[in-house]
Order: C-alpha cells, then structure tokens, then sequence
C-alpha cells in the first residue's frame, strides 16, 4: 500500500501512522499536513521508517499539492481537520473552509489520479445529541455545532463523489478520543495539564453531558482493519465506556491525589449536546473490538502527561 495520510502529524493520525508502518515493511506512507497549532508532538518517523515515510507540508485545500501527492500514492485516509468544538464556536467559517472544502479538493484530486478507494475519518457528533438511542449508521445526522456541521458536510461530498463518479468511500465515525500526545485542548489533557500546573479543571455547566471514550490505539485498530480489507461503508467505533463529563473530572483528579476542591464549574458551552452515543456492531462483527481498559487507559495517559512535562507546557491552556 501507498497511502496517502493527510492530517497525519495530529493526534489519531499520528497514531494511525506508527500502527499502518509498525511490523509492515511493504507499507509506506506519504503524509501531508498543514502543521496548525495542533500538531504540537511529533513522532520520529523519518527516523523510525526511513524507507517507508515522507513527510509534506501541505495544505489539504490546495489544488495543486494534492494533485501532486495523489498522483504519487494509491489511496487517501482523510485524517485532515479542525477538530476543536470551542474553537468552531468562535470562528465557523474556518471549519467550513478546512472540512468541507478541503474535503472536497482531496476527493477531487484521488479521483483525478484515478485511486479507486477513499478513507474519510468522522465523527460520532454528526449525528447530535441523544438521551438514550444508540445511534446506528444508517440514522440521519442531525450536527449542533459547526464543527459537526462541517464533519456532516464533509461527509455529504464523499457520499457524492462515491454515487457520481464510483470511487469506493468509507467513513468511520468514532467516539470521543484519548490517550498520549493529544493537544492540551481537549478534556482529558486539559484536566490533567492544568492540575499539573496547580490549576483547576473547568467543568461546563453541571459536568451532566455523557460521552464515550475510546482510546486512540483502539480507534487506529479499526480504521487499520478497514483499510486491509478494503471495506466500504459506514462504520461507527466506540469503546462502550460511557461516563459524565464530572464522573471523568473526578477520576482524573482521583488518579493525581485530588478531590472536588480541583474542579470548578464555568458557563455551559453554546448548542452544548448532552450526550452521544453509537452502536458499533458493524465493525465488531468484522472481529474488531478494544483493547484497552478505560481506566488502565487513563491511568497511563496521566502517567504520560507527567513524564512528559516539557512537551505539553508551552501549548498548555
């Protein structure tokens, strides 16, 4: 396989990169990303695969450098995002231009080059928020951010491209991410970071809002086995550990030697959903299913983040 990797220096796509390249020296990867603020860790690859790894820096909506980079490579997996629900809140229109747009000029270029196959990495959050329906794949998006409502469009232009033009598209749709290297932005660094730091962990509204957790090893498992077999389609991925935004504070400051007096609760988010949920039999019955315990998981995040100090320190928030 040559993959194209885009979004490949974040969080899961970095993750996705060591496991597609890990044990399989016929494998190689082009990784094409834009180096936003939030591709802060950035693993050793060109060390580690020298033969199978290049990186470019590029930007997804750029006609010309994906024309480029497709026509060099045999397939996409579209990790490529801004991804930050806070951030899509104060300025949505950069969302629009990296998810919708950029989505679009990647499935343009993959299929300019003529790539039969096109991995495009979701959200659970495009479907909104339910009390107790676990949401399948074949239930309507309903999106309450702009995040999410770019995701949701994003997806709308590869289910096009598929029907009009026949490149075979699969999309994942995962629950909420965790584990090392992920931007102190998100809930579980963020709690982790500031109480590293001597500070308190922000809790929206009544910490009420129920996610999922999985850990990104276990999502980059998935995506993995869809790509080998080459499955098309719809997949959701989720753990099955489901948990309050305040159970998850707590745990956190549990694990560092800290009680209630750690946590404090500020203004709810804007549109804020209460709770998401998937079902994830599709992909189970493809043999996948987690790994990691939830609670080893977070335990060893936490271990990471301390050890790891100098890494996280200047993008702390």
């Amino acid at each position: 396989m040559r993959l194209l990797v885009t979004g490949g220096s974040g969080f899961i796509g970095s993750n996705f990169i060591e496991s597609a390249l890990s044990g399989r020296p016929d494998a190689s990867v082009v990784n094409a990303d834009n180096l936003t603020y939030a591709s802060i860790f950035k693993p050793d690859f060109e060390k580690r695969f020298p033969n199978q790894y290049k990186f470019v820096k590029a930007d997804i909506s750029d006609t010309a450098a994906m024309a480029k980079l497709c026509k060099e490579t045999d397939m996409v997996v579209n990790f490529a995002a801004e991804t930050h629900v806070d951030n899509s809140i104060s300025r949505p229109l950069s969302f629009v231009q990296a998810n919708v747009l950029g989505t679009a000029t990647l499935l343009d270029a993959a299929l300019k080059a003529g790539h039969e196959r096109f991995f495009h990495i979701s959200t659970d959050e495009v479907y909104g928020s339910s009390e107790q329906h676990f949401f399948k794949e074949t239930d309507l998006l309903a999106p309450s951010s702009p995040y999410s409502a770019s995701k949701a469009g994003a997806e709308m232009m590869v289910a096009a491209y598929e029907k009009t033009y026949g490149i075979r598209t699969t999309i994942t749709r995962s629950s909420n991410n965790y584990g090392p290297r992920q931007h102190p932005e998100k809930f579980i660094p963020k709690a982790i970071t500031r109480l590293l730091s001597g500070k308190k962990v922000p809790v929206y509204g009544a910490g009420s809002n129920v996610r999922d957790w999985i850990h990104v090893s276990d999502n980059c498992d998935a995506i993995g086995l869809l790509v080998e077999r080459q499955k098309a389609g719809i997949y959701n991925i989720a753990s099955g550990a489901a948990m309050s935004n305040i159970e998850l504070a707590r745990a956190i400051a549990k694990i560092m030697g800290k009680g209630d007096g750690a946590l404090e609760f500020v203004e709810d988010r804007k549109g804020h959903d209460f709770r998401y949920a998937v079902d994830a039999s599709k992909i189970k019955a493809l043999g996948w299913k987690p790994k990691v315990n939830f609670a080893k998981g977070l335990e060893a995040t936490v271990d990471w983040y301390i050890k790891n100090k100098k890494a996280w320190t200047e993008h702390a928030v």
